[in-house]
């Protein structure tokens, strides 16, 4: 199976719109998502590189496999 590589934020954006969560604010350089099943929000920090510890607990938040990502991530 692959590695989750760390990306930059637009497009995790993509990828976290695609399984969709709806942007809801912004603070500072974070952009903050909300999601149906998710008990908490998505933080999406404006990074030209988001650490692979980042993008796996937002991944957990939603309930996202490792699958779907990769899945999503092709295109994104």
């Amino acid at each position: 199976m692959d590695k989750i590589k760390p990306t930059d934020w637009k497009i995790q954006v993509r990828i976290f719109e695609k399984f969709a969560c709806i942007f809801k604010r912004q603070k500072g350089d974070h952009l903050i998502y909300h999601h149906p099943n998710a008990r908490r929000a998505v933080v999406i920090p404006k990074y030209d590189e988001i650490p692979v510890t980042v993008i796996q607990n937002n991944m957990k938040t939603v309930g996202m496999s490792r699958e779907k990502y990769f899945e999503l991530l092709q295109g994104a």
